[in-house]
């Protein structure tokens, strides 16, 4: 007879080795999730007033949990997008004429500054949320494929597509360089010869870029390349889900629009 400890082991390593469920967002066709971000972000620009915007924020706040974004990671992107505006957007309160709020050494910052500095704040954090929640889920190749779905231009697609994939070789290729330079005994330091190495360094990673852009040219031709890169996925068939979404979508950008304008 099975013990009951064995079988309660048994459920709990069972469970374990389930495959998590996949997020709601993430099953949503690339081209419909691209298309929502496109349309909120053009919305979310448009608005001024401060209810709108915090119902902006509230839905891209709903996406990012819809998406089941990392929290950790999360915060620290924005954190980090939050630091530059803040930094950036502290000067507006002494630039913009209005009513004085308070003074900083003889310096009046105004109403006026301090809302326009808050509005961008806010438009910008609901853009990026919106943008990590839609678009930041999708692989690479994925993304490239439903802009290459949407009718961008295939010299674009061509382009960000190789981009993603030999940025990393690039990468690999600087590495590799560095490590032979740190085998001879180089060492950076701030004089004529460190400056006239890295000339070199980068000037070397130039031509082998182009070595090996040549020969992956040469490559996809012997492969018969003509011009288009193919996706095994399907996407071409728009499901219910995809329209329900889309729907959905769309109603709460109508709402915020109606929300700015009541």
């Amino acid at each position: 007879m099975t013990r009951p400890e064995q079988t309660s082991s048994a459920i709990v390593d069972a469970a374990a080795t389930q495959p998590p469920t996949t997020p709601l967002l993430r099953n949503i066709d690339p081209r419909v999730r691209l298309v929502v971000c496109i349309a909120f972000a053009f919305v979310t620009v448009s608005l001024i007033h401060m209810p709108s915007l915090l119902g902006a924020l509230g839905l891209a706040v709903a996406a990012a949990v819809m998406a089941r974004l990392e929290p950790a990671s999360t915060l620290k992107r924005m954190a980090a997008l939050d630091g530059f505006m803040i930094f950036v957007l502290g000067l507006l309160p002494f630039t913009i004429p209005g009513a004085p709020a308070f003074s900083v050494a003889g310096f009046e910052a105004s109403h006026e500054g301090l809302w326009r500095a808050a509005e961008i704040l806010l438009k910008s954090n609901a853009v990026v949320l919106m943008i990590l929640a839609l678009p930041g889920t999708m692989e690479q190749v994925e993304l490239g494929h439903a802009m290459a779905g949407l009718r961008v231009p295939e010299k674009f697609v061509h382009l960000f597509l190789f981009t993603v994939r030999y940025i990393e070789v690039l990468g690999r290729e600087y590495r590799r360089l560095r490590t032979s330079m740190r085998a001879r005994g180089f060492t950076m330091r701030c004089n004529l010869h460190t400056w006239r190495s890295v000339g070199y360094l980068f000037g070397m990673l130039m031509i082998r870029s182009i070595e090996r852009s040549e020969r992956i040219v040469a490559a996809m031709r012997c492969r018969g390349f003509q011009g288009r890169l193919p996706s095994l996925a399907d996407t071409q068939t728009v499901r219910g889900t995809d329209r329900a979404f889309a729907v959905v979508s769309l109603a709460a950008c109508i709402a915020l629009f109606t929300l700015e304008h009541a």
